[in-house]
């Protein structure tokens, strides 16, 4: 099906249909570094950050440091207020990204208690004031993500707004901020959606097999599939991907996943310096998975205190 052989686009750029989404704590630039070094023209996000850190260059505005080689590169914004807005957009482009994201999806309940993410769907008159703050100062494709609604349903008319104001594309993730990530998607919103917009539309929400994603597809319509929190443990996931839409199989041997690891460590102590080493304790079981001695072989890890001893751990699983 050429559908599965062609590129989506967003304005003027164009990038493969997987995309690597924003998972806070997960997806920084150590972890991106390593989808790159799988996927190396996949479109991936930044963490979220909200536009007063970027703009006063608060605990958030080392998401700007960021390498060249992670691009492209989407970075995403949550906003409550028109405040900072100008400055973050001049610093974000400042650095060279490739697109700008604004953030009305998540759930986080620090993040919609603080009137941002899901909570400004309830409000689209102060939404509609931030967006087209942002779309006066981006040079840059400018995009939104979103969900079905905060505590009603009211994606479509949010989406419609989103294009009036001058969005490039919408990522949807049809569900309520109360459901999170469970329940069953309401595909026929996203369709919905698809049909009376004439912007690209995304769908985000259980993506982590070719299954998964060529159902949607068929449900919905939708130009392309963010996965977020089918990242974590997988850097190699959108490749996968990728490869399986073009009929391929795709499999990833132990030594990958073993050296992989340890490449996440030199660039998290790296990026972070000694914090890098505890950093990669969230993510040493999925790396593992499927060991035999999996169990401990993560446990003595996540004990040790020099990185080089992580290092002879995880390399000697592959001598055993």
């Amino acid at each position: 099906m050429s559908f599965w052989h062609e590129k989506l686009t967003i304005k003027n750029l164009s990038f493969p249909r997987f995309i690597g989404g924003p998972v806070d704590g997960m997806t920084d630039s150590p972890y991106r570094q390593l989808i790159r070094s799988f996927s190396p023209d996949a479109l991936l996000y930044s963490e979220i950050r909200h536009v007063r850190c970027v703009a006063h260059e608060l605990g958030g505005a080392k998401a700007l440091n960021f390498q060249a080689h992670e691009r492209p590169l989407n970075f995403q914004f949550t906003a409550n207020s028109e405040e900072g807005i100008e400055a973050a957009c001049e610093k974000v482009q400042a650095k060279g990204v490739d697109c700008v994201d604004l953030n009305i999806g998540c759930p986080a309940k620090n993040i919609v208690q603080s009137g941002s993410g899901s909570a400004l769907m309830a409000d689209p008159v102060l939404l509609e004031k931030i967006v087209k703050k942002l779309r006066a100062h981006l040079s840059v494709p400018f995009t939104v993500k979103m969900r079905a609604g905060f505590k009603e349903v009211n994606a479509l008319a949010i989406a419609q707004l989103m294009q009036d104001c001058g969005v490039d594309a919408i990522t949807v993730h049809p569900r309520l901020q109360k459901e999170r990530f469970s329940g069953e998607p309401a595909y026929g919103l996203v369709a919905d959606i698809k049909k009376k917009v004439s912007i690209p539309v995304f769908f985000s929400g259980g993506i982590t097999d070719w299954e998964s994603a060529r159902m949607v597809y068929e449900l919905t319509g939708v130009d392309g599939f963010m996965v977020s929190r089918g990242l974590y443990g997988a850097p190699w996931i959108l490749q996968e991907l990728h490869e399986n839409s073009q009929g391929r199989e795709y499999t990833v041997s132990l030594e990958t996943k073993i050296t992989t690891a340890v490449r996440h460590l030199e660039l998290l102590c790296a990026y972070y310096g000694v914090a890098g080493q505890y950093l990669l304790r969230k993510h040493i079981a999925p790396y593992l998975k499927g060991l035999q001695d999996a169990g401990n072989i993560g446990k003595t890890c996540m004990e040790t205190e020099s990185p080089e001893e992580v290092k002879k751990i995880l390399l000697s699983v592959l001598s055993q």
